[in-house]
């Protein structure tokens, strides 16, 4: 079993993710903590627990980081995931449960010592509970089994500026300490995100097998995601879909072969016109004289390529198991 604190921002595409380790038979979700990003972090906590209550799943949700560590806080690109993360559900049913009172980054201090070596952290939003977790407890970085992260671009181009990916221009100082933490890492970004399509015919026939709120919901979150993809990559999608970000930290998790990767240090821009961009050192067999660049600092495992159609099938095959309660 992969024991998992999710770390999102729901989001549809941290509810497709979400939905995917919830049905999955090797993920045991301990926790969900939450952040802003997609949407402000109230609302994101409200979607995690709505999401998780919906499928009859009893997990804690925590409340975390609200705001980036240094720069201003952005708006929630609503156009994207709609005003409330999940397309503007027309309606919710009750949720009476309510948020586990630990912040965010204090449940990852808790969890981790009370799991030693045991703990997936995937992050799929802005990594501030990440980093005030080191702040708080840097022992964790030894006490993780690994750090799993969506977000950044090494090759590919950003979907937040030519450079940057969404997650880490959010809060780029964050990530940087995020990545520099020397706990075992790997990212999962655009490079290999933007080979992965999920159709919306595999959601609506997924809602059509299970015939519950939670696959409805589900797929009312995906209609209206695709509808910002399709339109903005009409060379990718010849029918209406989406990239599934966030679902490949989990692909990632429990199907590693399926990924190849490269190793080297990442360092993150923090200011100016490329902020957000996540650098991957890649010759180590230069001595670069810009301080930084050291080749003892922490490395971090770069997705670069991904069989896409197996994980797309899998997807599918894990969706469609009985996994609501």
């Amino acid at each position: 079993m992969h024991k998992v604190i999710f770390d999102t921002d729901p989001g549809v595409d941290d509810a497709i993710a979400l939905y995917f380790a919830l049905a999955h038979p090797s993920i045991e979700v301990l926790g969900i903590t939450t952040t802003f990003g997609n949407v402000h972090v109230h609302q994101a906590a409200a979607n995690a627990l709505y999401l998780t209550r919906l499928a009859g799943h009893r997990i804690p949700v925590t409340q975390g980081i609200a705001s980036p560590w240094v720069q201003p806080p952005g708006t929630p690109p609503a156009f994207i995931h709609g005003d409330d993360g999940l397309g503007n559900l027309p309606r919710r049913l009750p949720c009476p449960d309510a948020l586990d009172p630990r912040p965010s980054a204090q449940f990852i201090v808790d969890t981790v010592r009370a799991h030693p070596h045991e703990v997936s952290l995937v992050a799929v939003g802005p990594l501030g509970n990440l980093a005030l977790a080191l702040k708080l407890a840097p022992d964790i970085a030894s006490l993780v089994r690994q750090v799993i992260v969506m977000g950044g671009a090494a090759l590919e181009p950003g979907n937040v500026s030519p450079v940057a990916e969404a997650n880490i221009w959010n809060d780029p100082h964050a990530a940087d300490i995020v990545f520099g933490a020397g706990w075992p890492i790997t990212m999962v970004g655009l490079d290999v995100t933007h080979q992965v399509v999920t159709e919306l015919v595999l959601f609506e026939q997924l809602a059509q097998l299970h015939r519950h709120p939670a696959t409805d919901t589900l797929l009312h979150a995906v209609q209206f995601y695709c509808q910002f993809y399709s339109g903005l990559h009409k060379h990718r999608f010849a029918t209406p879909g989406c990239f599934a970000h966030d679902l490949l930290a989990f692909m990632v998790l429990v199907q590693p072969d399926w990924f190849g990767t490269e190793s080297g240090v990442v360092r993150v821009v923090t200011e100016g016109i490329a902020k957000g961009q996540t650098v991957l050192r890649r010759r180590d067999f230069v001595d670069y004289p810009q301080s930084g660049w050291e080749t003892q600092r922490p490395r971090t495992l770069v997705c670069m390529e991904v069989d896409a159609q197996a994980c797309v099938d899998l997807f599918v095959q894990t969706l469609a198991r009985p996994w609501m309660r």
